[in-house]
């Protein structure tokens, strides 16, 4: 199946649930970016800023990267002229330093606030209640150059299928208790980006609104490759 196919296949299922598909790029080569691009996908996930950087330099300007691994604060300046939404936002101080580079970028950056939702400690994330005590914060309320848009979360590493369904299903819980209480009268919260190649369909059943996909849309990761 040429990745045109796959696209296309992964698109005629998101298209019941009114979800995004972000096309996990990492590790992969701006020629095989290509081959997504040329069948229609503008929206790509990176983990890496330093790869993201050096992709985009060589790939066209209408692609919108998604920022969908842990971003170390010193990393934000090179991403804030032109990411399109960061996924992975765990702090406090991260929002800070991306609002300060929004800034100095003439940009308002598009965020969601990463949630714990495995339990697992190599999984970076909010708590729930840290989550709540962000948005209640003067420091958040005084940021202009940042837009939260809704919440991102992973699931556990597991194939017990009943268990990521519940964390799912309690993280759109906390999106629609977040939304009721902070942004009700924002139309720009609506994003909940759950799912990734093994668990997206779960995911969709649950209100994803974005599926991170990599090797169903680019085939597994050649571990040899340099």
């Amino acid at each position: 199946m040429t990745t045109a196919e796959k696209i296309e296949k992964i698109n005629s299922e998101l298209e019941n649930y009114s979800s995004l598909l972000i096309a996990v790029s990492k590790t992969k080569s701006v020629e095989e970016i290509m081959e997504a691009y040329a069948a229609g996908q503008r929206h790509f996930g990176e983990n890496q800023v330093q790869e993201l950087d050096e992709k985009r330099a060589q790939l066209p300007e209408d692609i919108i990267w998604h920022q969908i691994g842990h971003l170390q604060r010193n990393k934000v300046k090179y991403i804030a002229p032109y990411v399109g939404l960061i996924h992975s936002v765990d702090s406090l101080k991260l929002l800070l330093e991306i609002n300060k580079q929004a800034l100095k970028a003439g940009r308002i950056i598009d965020c969601l606030l990463q949630i714990q939702i495995s339990g697992e400690t190599t999984k970076f994330g909010l708590e729930y209640a840290d989550a709540i005590d962000l948005l209640r914060s003067e420091e958040y309320r005084s940021m202009e150059n940042i837009r939260i848009v809704g919440l991102m979360g992973i699931a556990s590493n597991t194939p017990n299928e009943k268990m990521i369904k519940e964390e799912f299903h309690d993280l759109k819980v906390l999106f629609s208790g977040i939304k009721e209480s902070f942004f009700k009268e924002n139309a720009d919260f609506k994003e909940l980006s759950l799912g990734m190649s093994s668990d997206y369909k779960i995911a969709l059943e649950e209100g994803s609104t974005m599926v991170r996909i990599g090797s169903l849309v680019f085939g597994e990761r050649d571990y040899d490759k340099k």
